[in-house]
């Protein structure tokens, strides 16, 4: 074993380290399989054992050996304990060790530490109207889903930065870690700041086998899997075997070793003994044992603990089967239950006396209820940041550049508080962001090159080439009561897809619990969008992450398309004060017409969509026909198409409306958001047509006001996967989104065949013509589409029609 390991513990610390596994193990064992007579006070029956074994007991007793040696350590922790269980199907572990600690019981009085207790803790688990197995927002202690692998370790570095007082000890099942994210999750150690932060002690827990097959790390040897994590930067500390008292005797010295580095390294940092050193070694466990240890050896003739076949539930036929039944007895009686609970089914005293204070129990950290430790951001004023416009389209400008210079100030308004970071795949200079850089700089513990700009270990900007590490580092910091912003280009936030659902349900989840309180919003902007990605191609061109999130439950996502900078400083105002919800918000890098002044956009936002006065037709109040957008280029492109529509058809009446809050379409009953009905009918009519220029997909669309009276009127244009190299204007013409192909359609959808319509027509015609040839022979669009400006003067600011704050 490597390592420093201290002198040999005591053995009545060892002794009851082994009694807390044992009883852990036991009520492990029992959720999974008993419904009655759960402290065998008489023989096994059919009747005693559940009609349907659901649960996992193969990661259960790896599981109940670390938190019972996390408890046992403790009593010499200077921060609270976090326990991350991120093999999936943890929770009859952590279920029986909250239970036994007391914490559930804290939350939940009915599961009292008796007998009475015992049993609604057996039959619940599992079973219609009871608890999941897994590891989730019903657990005290946890902050971590347990049901899709890969992000427990992630989740476990985002809930210890700024939070100095925490060591989270996150288990990484060998299946685990063979997921992408769990992979990318290891150089996390390069961005943790001894001096601010707290710490994680990871231990990779190798059983060796998944649901039917063995694992690569597990077939690995330790030296193989020592040199590995020590070329990451870690100090390996490695424990191995099958017998149980050997296995209690390392573990507890190579736990203790790692709590004394750990604290021996934040206290160098902490007292300023660390100036010029780079990341340093943290301590790694490696934790070998058989997969369902304890469990029974052999089933129906083959083998069970130490196989793959333990992996869920060793006796499947336990109710009917009177062998199996016997084995299943035997195998609860060999944890001598008799002497860890008492008569009446409580934990005997001597179990509860080796329990540390009730305020170092892993199930009542704090921390793992963000909601209960969140404090609120402290937000600056945007009137200093917004742009200034004398009319709408007047000035051109950079929307995320706008919003980096308020972000500047949303970190210089938190300096003290410390509870505010960035997360970004490298890009945030791309994007447009880097304003943040005056204030604060990019985080890193490697050593910094005199080249470098921006980095330095104090940074509160974290980049890495890895949407995983940047979404699971921000899920962990939100969910520990920090709030945060993740940035990335729109074409790759799908790689993040699978954790964004699984941030949803736990949010869906949490919400069902009483006790549980909201949770800052997660926070995600897309930029670098689809519609200006035309230099690089086609593999950057998507906008399909709102399509993942609208499939999500919709009370906990909301969809934002910032038209322009001061649109996009509210949306982004109000983003950062939610609780309990998913942000998207979507908003160009690139220079714009920019539209609304900042009253008019706060307005505008408040109520999630609104009528845009001054770009409509004659007799707006009663239109043929109604230009709706969402999104900053479908907006350009829908304005320069009433533009055409004004100046060769002036009669034509038509309204414009902007859409914002993209789930304002949607119906009250399906969203909170959603506009009422008469609200609705008010915006875009009760029946005329509406023509709709959208960022996504249009068949987003289509599914918002699909519940809305005649939902076949509106005709929704978008991103049609049609993509390339090639110029700005040609993206949206390839897509059928620009206002010549916008206008021809309004022509159509407003039954306008006149003389006035037809020269329209025709001129649309041309230019798209003229366009194709500009682009190949000057390699750029035409000069009137790249210095198009909103015509007029005079604004008029007054023309929102819906300003009801939502």
């Amino acid at each position: 074993m490597a390592g420093e390991i201290p002198a040999r513990l005591a053995a009545p610390q060892l002794a009851w380290a082994d009694r807390w596994w044992r009883a852990a193990n036991y009520l492990a064992c029992a959720q999974i399989f008993l419904q009655d007579n759960v402290l065998l006070r008489e023989p096994l029956r059919p009747e005693h054992v559940k009609p349907r074994l659901l649960g996992h007991w193969g990661t259960s007793p790896g599981l109940n050996l670390l938190y019972a040696h996390l408890l046992r350590a403790a009593h010499g922790l200077h921060a609270a304990p976090l326990f991350v269980a991120g093999p999936g199907h943890g929770a009859p572990a952590v279920l029986a060790n909250v239970w036994l600690e007391a914490s559930y019981g804290a939350v939940r009085p009915e599961m009292t530490r008796d007998a009475a207790g015992m049993l609604r803790l057996c039959r619940m688990f599992s079973r219609p109207g009871g608890v999941s197995s897994h590891v989730g927002p019903h657990i005290p202690g946890s902050l971590h889903e347990g049901g899709e692998l890969g992000y427990g370790l992630l989740h476990a570095y985002g809930a210890v930065f700024d939070n100095p007082d925490l060591l989270a000890l996150a288990v990484v099942g060998d299946g685990e870690a063979e997921t992408g994210p769990a992979s990318g999750a290891w150089k996390s150690i390069h961005f943790v700041n001894p001096g601010r932060d707290g710490a994680v002690l990871p231990v990779l827990h190798l059983n060796g086998y998944r649901i039917a097959a063995p694992t690569v790390l597990g077939r690995m040897d330790d030296v193989q899997i020592a040199r590995s994590f020590q070329g990451m930067g870690f100090r390996v500390l490695t424990v191995a075997g099958g017998d149980p008292s050997a296995v209690h005797e390392q573990l507890a010295e190579a736990m203790d070793a790692a709590i004394s580095h750990i604290h021996a390294i934040q206290a160098d940092w902490r007292a300023g003994r660390a100036q010029g050193r780079s990341t340093p070694d943290w301590p790694l466990i490696v934790l070998r044992t058989p997969k369902g240890w304890t469990g029974p050896r052999e089933v129906d003739g083959l083998p069970m603990e130490g196989s793959f076949r333990a992996h869920q539930v060793p006796l499947p036929r336990a109710r009917e089967d009177a062998v199996q039944r016997a084995q299943l007895e035997a195998w609860l009686r060999s944890y001598l239950p008799d002497t860890l609970f008492d008569a009446a089914g409580r934990p005997l005293p001597d179990l509860l006396a080796g329990l540390p204070p009730e305020n170092l129990l892993p199930g009542n950290c704090r921390h793992a209820d963000g909601g209960r430790v969140r404090l609120d951001l402290q937000l600056p004023a945007v009137e200093g940041i917004a742009l200034a416009l004398a009319a709408p389209g007047a000035v051109q400008a950079e929307s995320t550049r706008v919003l980096g210079a308020w972000l500047r100030e949303v970190f210089r308004a938190n300096t003290k508080t410390g509870n505010f970071r960035m997360f970004c795949p490298d890009e945030l200079v791309s994007n447009r962001l880097d304003a943040v850089f005056e204030v604060t700089a990019r985080c890193t513990l490697q050593p910094v090159d005199a080249d470098d700009e921006h980095l330095s270990p104090d940074g509160r900007v974290l980049e890495v080439l890895s949407e995983h590490c940047c979404e699971g580092w921000l899920e962990g910091y939100v969910l520990s009561g920090r709030h945060g912003l993740f940035a990335c280009y729109e074409a790759f936030a799908p790689i993040v897809d699978s954790m964004v659902n699984q941030h949803v349900k736990w949010l869906k989840a949490a919400s069902e619990v009483p006790w549980r309180r909201p949770l800052p919003a997660l926070n995600i902007l897309l930029t670098s969008h689809t519609w200006r990605q035309d230099h690089n191609g086609y593999s950057h061109q998507g906008p399909g992450f709102i399509d993942n999130v609208l499939n999500r439950k919709h009370s906990h996502v909301r969809v934002y398309l910032a038209a322009d900078a001061n649109t996009l400083l509210a949306v982004a105002q109000h983003a950062l004060q939610s609780t309990g919800r998913v942000n998207l918000i979507i908003a160009g890098k690139q220079h714009m017409p920019q539209w609304l002044n900042l009253d008019s956009a706060v307005r505008h936002c408040a109520a999630g969509a609104g009528r845009w006065a001054w770009a409509e037709g004659a007799g707006a109040d009663q239109p043929a026909m109604v230009l709706a957008a969402a999104g900053d280029v479908p907006t350009l492109e829908m304005l320069a198409a009433a533009d055409l529509l004004r100046r060769f058809v002036p009669d034509l009446a038509f309204r414009v409306v902007n859409v914002v809050n993209l789930l304002a379409l949607a119906h009250p009953l399906d969203h909170p958001d959603g506009m009422p009905e008469a609200d609705f009918d008010a915006l875009f009519t009760p029946d005329r047509p509406v023509l709709f220029a959208f960022h996504g997909y249009p068949h987003v669309i289509d599914g918002l006001v699909h519940a809305r009276r005649q939902p076949g009127r509106f005709h929704a244009e978008g991103y049609r996967e049609e993509g390339a190299t090639t110029t700005p204007f040609d993206m949206v013409v390839r897509n059928r989104l620009s206002r010549y192909q916008l206008a021809a359609q309004a022509l159509e959808l407003a039954g306008r065949g006149d003389d006035r319509a037809n020269a329209l027509r025709e001129h649309c015609d041309a230019k798209l013509a003229e366009h194709a040839l500009c682009i190949r022979t000057r390699f750029d669009d035409m000069a009137e589409i790249r210095d198009w400006r909103w015509p007029g003067s005079q604004p008029s600011w007054g023309g929102l029609a819906d300003e009801k704050p939502r």
